[in-house]
């Protein structure tokens, strides 16, 4: 069983499963999952791989939707799912094969479709770090300035870094040999006649006008919508605007 974080308590509504994308945890949804807990039910997830959740050498999209639909089963049989990146991915699978599972589905940023752009320099920039060696965060930061300049990337990539334990909390041998998998997407003979919203950054460009085929033959109830001045972190970047996008689809 995932890792899941409990925010909220049951109420006429059901349960809302976060899922988190590639490198991240439950962890970096606890303020939004607060958030939204006031009128729901959150259970937020460690992916397997990831943060407290078990480690496995596969890490497909059959076996993702698989852990998830686990948690839901655990916490009544039915919940809003909302995805992003990677856990996007998951998340439509999920509904794709078990979408009685699902009532609402949320895919943030992400499209059913293979991209280009593996992850695989940022493995290579956190096993070049030895989190055995012991120091502070920052010394972990300014070890990786020089692979990854981006200073938001660092601080992504450090919250799955436990200094205490000296070790990080993703199995980056599996996620690495996993990568075209990952970044791919299988082929899915289904379709799932539920409510789904893609909900995109305005200045990301992983959910392009030509993808929206593909969407509408898994997912024909489809909507779309941007939030402005957004990129691919998008509920990082407006995290209030992308609450507010989220309780309007989920509570209409």
């Amino acid at each position: 069983m995932l890792n899941t974080t409990v925010t909220g308590a049951q109420t006429q509504h059901p349960p809302l499963l976060i899922v988190h994308g590639l490198f991240g945890s439950a962890r970096n949804w606890g303020a939004i999952a607060r958030r939204l807990a006031d009128s729901r039910q959150v259970l937020s997830v460690d992916m397997r791989n990831h943060g407290a959740s078990p480690w496995h050498a596969s890490h497909t999209y059959p076996d993702l939707a698989a852990d998830l639909a686990e948690v839901i089963d655990a916490h009544g049989g039915r919940a809003d799912v909302v995805g992003h990146s990677m856990g996007g991915k998951a998340a439509m699978m999920l509904a794709l094969t078990e979408p009685d599972k699902v009532a609402k589905l949320t895919v943030a940023d992400i499209a059913p479709v293979a991209y280009a752009h593996s992850q695989r320099q940022l493995i290579d920039a956190m096993r070049g770090l030895n989190p055995e060696a012991g120091g502070t965060r920052a010394d972990a930061d300014a070890a990786l300035a020089g692979a990854i300049p981006d200073r938001g990337t660092r601080a992504f990539l450090l919250q799955s870094l436990d200094t205490k334990a000296g070790e990080w909390r993703l199995n980056l041998d599996a996620l690495d040999a996993e990568m075209d998998r990952i970044i791919g997407w299988p082929d899915v003979a289904a379709q799932a006649d539920i409510p789904a919203l893609f909900l995109a950054g305005a200045d990301s460009d992983y959910v392009r006008p030509e993808h929206r085929q593909a969407i509408r033959g898994y997912f024909p109830r489809a909507r779309f919508a941007k939030i402005p001045g957004a990129g691919h972190w998008l509920h990082a970047d407006k995290p209030r605007e992308f609450i507010a996008a989220l309780r309007t689809w989920l509570d209409a």
